[in-house]
């Protein structure tokens, strides 16, 4: 037996963004073969997290996820919904509202700011770097310096480590902005580990000094026009099992018309101040408007060219979603728009 460290997290009750919460528990296991139903429900003090009262104030943290933490010898990081004493899902928690269904499969592109000093990484004091242009995908210290270069390959290492099923990295178009993608085959699999990973970012933040901007338009004016620096979003990719193997031009076109009939809701649930984003400008479609397009990275929904060529099957990608959004509440609310379109 060894003492294992159980960092728990969870989201809190903050609007209209959650925080990540974490606390230690320390408990006698193997490593090698402990469990997620090894880990106990545990209580906090919902009072401090905006999540319930002083005068009844124990909220219960009941683990869905268990990862290993290489940060940490014996380490484990277990992801926790938060319930109500008696046992039914918080309020807050959103993961509780996903329909279960393991043949839906969710991707999320979380593009973010590393801030330092209260502006993006590599802004010059009361001042702009170069314009935008060669900072996507970019290489080299005026592209992307050398420390965001240090965190994200730590980032990565970490999740994977972690067993995360993160899909990738790379520099974005703003400069101090960069992107990484997770996959998950199941209705909350996709969801759950991004928070793992925007946890485990927030972590390598502190060692080195940095803060994880997730808002949607950090930057909003340079060179005398507030459009000029991109914002970040959180794509979101998804398809069901009928998607993928039945789907057909007359199940996408009514599938089209529910997300368009539905606008106002997801738009409600994609992320806060997102019309400063969904400008219609910087590959992005007007808020108050819905639209797709083949390869189209203007629309409000892009349809990979594999799409109508595969007789329209395959998956989709919602590009409306911001960088601040709850990953639970928009695969939430794309499965219950799915889910409004007859399959037959």
């Amino acid at each position: 037996m060894a003492k294992l460290k159980l960092e728990y997290i969870w989201l809190d009750g903050y609007k209209p963004v959650a925080n990540i919460r974490g606390k230690t528990l320390i408990a006698d296991g193997d490593p090698e073969t402990f469990a997620l139903e090894d880990c106990k429900d545990w209580c906090f003090d919902g009072s401090s997290t905006k999540q319930a009262e002083g005068s009844s104030s124990d909220c219960v943290l009941k683990p869905v996820g268990l990862y290993p933490d290489s940060s940490r010898i014996n380490g484990f990081i277990v992801l926790c919904a938060v319930l109500l004493p008696d046992g039914t899902p918080h309020p807050s928690n959103y993961r509780a509202t996903i329909l279960d269904d393991s043949d839906t499969w969710f991707g999320f592109e979380q593009e973010y700011f590393f801030y330092q000093d209260g502006r993006p990484l590599g802004f010059p004091e009361g001042g702009y770097p170069a314009p935008q242009g060669t900072y996507y995908t970019g290489v080299g210290y005026k592209n992307v310096g050398d420390i965001a270069r240090t965190i994200v390959e730590e980032h990565l290492d970490a999740c994977i480590d972690a067993g995360v099923n993160h899909e990738g990295i790379n520099a974005e178009v703003a400069k101090g902005q960069w992107e990484f993608q997770i996959f998950g085959k199941g209705s909350k699999k996709a969801a759950d580990e991004m928070w793992v990973a925007r946890y485990l970012l927030e972590r390598m933040g502190e060692k080195y000094g940095v803060d994880i901007e997730y808002h949607c338009k950090p930057i909003l004016g340079a060179y005398d026009d507030p459009l000029d620096w991109n914002g970040s979003g959180m794509h979101c990719n998804f398809s069901t099992e009928f998607m993928r193997e039945t789907g057909g031009k007359e199940y996408f076109d009514k599938l089209m018309e529910a997300f368009s009939k539905y606008r106002e809701e997801h738009i409600a649930v994609y992320g806060p101040d997102n019309h400063l984003r969904l400008t219609g400008l910087h590959e992005t479609q007007s808020i108050d408007q819905f639209s797709w397009g083949i390869a189209d990275r203007g629309a409000s929904i892009r349809v990979p060219h594999s799409f109508p060529k595969n007789d329209w099957k395959g998956y989709l990608e919602d590009r409306r979603p911001n960088s601040a959004g709850d990953p639970y509440a928009i695969a939430s609310r794309v499965l219950q728009t799915i889910a409004s379109v007859p399959t037959s």
